[in-house]
């Protein structure tokens, strides 16, 4: 998760964006692996690559494109010296920040292809080569959402995805961490260690990167095989070991409640990352204060479960099972934090998980009086960071329980394993995700999906009671008075005596800007409540 919420993992966003509103995709080729040899170094920022990028042609070709930086007046940028296939040089082009390779023959339908990129220079962005905390120098891979090709030369948006291998050279006191397994570090002599990190699953580019730097390492459990491990700073390792203990339970949650688990292995990383916590796969990267020393320890444990169980959570949603294109980031965000809720539910109990979602909702209520957009964005804004927003966390979440309400908890995770179950490292789109739940709830989710998703905004209710004595019937009025269309959507109405015991629930139906219910009840009750089991999003106002 890009973690955004008002809490302690706040972290100001600032990116460079290569397409915002239309990415040039090629519908002619699939990246099938990236195999990227990367030197780093202790005196200077310049890293050398060599990408070796494996490419099925979809059909004939005589050219094509992939994003990488290029080098500006100030020196940082990357500087293509070759492009090879087969040994054999290739003219290419490299300008606006696309490296368009002509082939000497036009490849095939259906071939698969080779290219060789060797480039060099020091990244814009991308690849933070900064000094940490404690003033040691540190290389961290943070590509998202698009910024893997200021140091990668690749399909920099998720509908590619491919396999990837990270092969890099550096200084011998640098441990380094990676995307898969490690399946070899040597020491080459002359102060150089080699290390080899290499995933088969296919990922999307926002989620591939290394990190080096001086760690302190610790095996924190193992699931279903799957070894998890802590890397952090050795100035905190004892707190860090700490705080990231948490991993091997959510892990073990999700791959029992949701489906498999997608990579071989899960690391837990303190980092330069510039968001609260990013959920790359395999290796997630913790901003660095994620590991609180002292005082400022003291009552944090929960926040920093909920920010290891949402990076975790996802691994199953936004890494394995992706959106198709940046208009549904919320399959990613909303399912990750709902997907926390879950988890937190499961550890804690209900009563935990409710006030996280009335915290929610009220965030959720004060950004859309300040920002009126539904959560699929129609068109996409210039800058990506813009579709991060509560709209995408908290209300998607918040739509992700309303469902849940909507059919029932059997049919919801029935559904909700099926959506992973078939765009299991793959992609998907909102509707792709409607077409799941329905089926497994036997319901048309079309009103649902389009009053929630498609559209802004959420019921603003005003609302007042009395009581029949002689009819023994309590009159319930509530009116939608939002802008807009009316929703319509299950409401709860709680009912309790005067030592605050809920007595019944009672569940009616506002389809109108005005509803009126009358409810039989042998006695006045002395308080009502809306939603008391916390099941709508909704602001509501007593009338006069």
């Amino acid at each position: 998760m890009k973690n955004l919420t008002t809490t302690l993992f706040i972290i100001l966003l600032v990116a460079v964006n290569l397409y915002g509103k239309d990415y040039p995709k090629n519908e002619s080729i699939d990246i099938r692996k990236y195999s990227f040899e990367l030197t780093l170094h202790d005196s200077i920022d310049v890293i050398e690559g060599k990408a070796t990028v494996t490419i099925f042609f979809k059909k004939q070709a005589t050219d094509f494109e992939l994003d990488l930086t290029n080098k500006d007046a100030n020196g940082t940028g990357m500087e293509v010296t070759t492009v090879t296939i087969d040994n054999n040089p290739v003219k290419f082009i490299h300008q606006n920040d696309r490296l368009k390779i002509i082939l000497s023959t036009p490849a095939k339908a259906s071939s698969t292809t080779n290219i060789i990129v060797t480039y060099k220079g020091i990244p814009r962005d991308g690849l933070i080569i900064s000094k940490n905390k404690y003033g040691d120098r540190t290389f961290f891979g943070d590509n998202w959402p698009d910024r893997a090709h200021h140091w990668l030369p690749t399909i920099d948006h998720p509908y590619d995805k491919a396999a990837v291998d990270f092969i890099v050279t550096a200084p011998p006191k640098y441990e380094v961490i990676g995307n898969g397994i490690k399946i070899e570090e040597s020491y080459l002599g002359d102060r150089k260690k080699l290390t080899h990190w290499h995933e088969e699953t296919e990922l999307a580019t926002k989620v591939m990167v290394i990190g080096a730097a001086r760690f302190a390492i610790q095996q924190s459990g193992m699931v279903n095989g799957f070894e998890v491990t802590s890397w952090v700073y050795p100035q905190n390792r004892e707190e860090g070991f700490d705080s990231y203990k948490y991993a091997p339970r959510v892990l073990d949650f999700f791959h029992s409640h949701v489906g498999p688990y997608s990579y071989k292995k899960l690391a837990n990383v303190q980092s330069k990352t510039r968001y609260g916590g990013m959920e790359n796969a395999s290796n997630i990267f913790y901003f660095e204060n994620s590991v609180a020393i002292g005082p400022a320890a003291e009552g944090n444990a929960s926040k920093i479960e909920s920010l290891v169980a949402h990076e975790i959570a996802h691994q199953w949603f936004g890494n394995s099972a992706s959106e198709t294109d940046w208009h549904h980031v919320w399959l990613s965000e909303g399912f990750a934090t709902y997907l926390t809720h879950l988890y937190m539910e499961f550890t804690y109990g209900r009563d935990r998980m409710n006030k996280d979602l009335r915290d929610d909702r009220q965030q959720v209520i004060e950004f859309y009086q300040k920002t009126k957009l539904p959560i699929v964005f129609p068109t996409l804004p210039d800058d990506l960071l813009q579709i991060l927003s509560v709209n995408s966390y908290q209300k998607g979440s918040w739509v992700l329980h309303m469902l849940r309400a909507e059919i029932g908890d059997e049919a919801f995770w029935k559904g909700l394993r099926d959506y992973y179950r078939i765009y299991r490292n793959s992609n998907a789109t909102t509707e792709n995700f409607k077409q799941v739940m329905q089926e497994a709830s036997g319901k048309s989710l079309d009103m649902f999906f389009n009053q929630w998703l498609y559209k802004p905004g959420h019921p603003i209710l005003e609302w007042s009671w009395a009581y029949d004595s002689k009819a023994q019937t309590l009159e319930v009025t509530v009116d939608q008075t939002q802008p807009g269309d009316v929703f319509n959507v299950p409401l709860e109405l709680g009912f309790y005596d005067a030592n605050q015991t809920l007595l019944h629930v009672e569940t009616v139906r506002l389809d109108k800007k005005s509803n009126k219910f009358s409810i039989k009840m042998g006695r006045k009750p002395a308080k009502i409540e809306l939603d008391p089991n916390t099941n709508l999003l909704y602001l509501a106002r007593p009338k006069n």
